[in-house]
């Protein structure tokens, strides 16, 4: 079994010893979804289930652990456990918050870099992206069906795009001395809707304080954001066209003699006319 020499050892047993060796092919990064240190994660594996990862990465710097021997095959990655021919993905899971969204910490992605340097240097993993899901190479949970038995969006977009463009271009560069890969394109299979995703959808902005579950969900995307404002934005133009439209209403029955009643009729009117029409040019606009 190899351990990996900057890692806590915390080893699990009797999965350390009983379960069958590997030959390391592949490194699969993956989010725990939620925050926990790699001696909580270490805890998870052991006393509420029967899967676990080879490494956990927590927030702060310095906080890897390691719970099983990397020739020893860990169950978090479905089919990429351990194959027919003996090979098997090496798999760390990191630290993340609740909802799963959020980018790794720098101090994450270097913990990250280390291991796959080390797994570089001590397995052979080339320094690839894995094509295949059997192909030797680097990649992520969610990167091929063969790696979850349910299907997953680990690590997460906004981590996804951090593997592409920061973390995997980080191992290849420490690895070989060079600053650019030699055999993949750290870039490939980023799309347009990737980056949408990292900078739109990550639960990384504090929400509104008014809002209504902002103690269970203190942090929106910047999607949420920007529909909160448009929604509250509504709300304020429905306002004050129904004052301006009262205001005009009143101004119409000063000098007529109309009695309380006529006035607040017509008051009524004016508004519900007014709030009427707003709602048409909106959603007309909208449609």
């Amino acid at each position: 079994m190899a351990w990996y020499p900057r890692a806590k050892k915390y080893e699990l047993q009797p999965e350390s010893d009983s379960q069958p060796a590997i030959r390391p092919t592949q490194f699969i990064v993956h989010s725990i979804i939620a925050p926990w240190t790699a001696k909580r994660v270490y805890e998870f594996w052991r006393d509420s289930t029967n899967l676990e990862s080879h490494f956990g990465i927590g927030y702060e710097a310095d906080d890897v652990g390691q719970f099983i021997g990397t020739q020893t095959r860990a169950d978090a990655n479905a089919g990429a456990n351990r194959r027919a021919d003996g090979t098997g993905a090496v798999s760390a899971e990191t630290a993340s918050n609740l909802q799963g969204s959020d980018p790794w910490t720098d101090e994450q992605v270097e913990e990250l870099i280390r291991l796959g340097v080390w797994l570089h240097q001590t397995h052979g993993i080339p320094l690839r992206i894995c094509r295949t899901h059997d192909d030797p190479g680097f990649g992520y949970h969610s990167m091929f069906p063969q790696w979850s038995t349910s299907g997953t969006a680990c690590p997460g977009k906004a981590r996804i795009a951090q593997f592409k463009a920061v973390v995997f271009p980080g191992i290849v560069a420490r690895a070989t001395g060079k600053t650019e890969p030699t055999e993949e394109d750290p870039m490939a299979g980023m799309t347009k809707q990737d980056v949408f995703d990292a900078v739109w959808k990550t639960d990384a902005i504090g929400g509104p304080a008014d809002a209504a579950d902002h103690k269970t969900n203190p942090t929106w995307q910047a999607a949420s954001i920007l529909k909160d404002v448009q929604t509250r934005v509504r709300r304020l133009d429905a306002t004050v066209t129904a004052q301006s439209a009262a205001i005009t209403a009143l101004a119409g029955q000063v000098g007529k003699g109309a009695d309380t009643a006529t006035v607040v009729a017509a008051v009524q009117k004016a508004i519900a006319d007014a709030v009427i029409k707003v709602d048409v040019d909106i959603n007309s606009k909208e449609s």
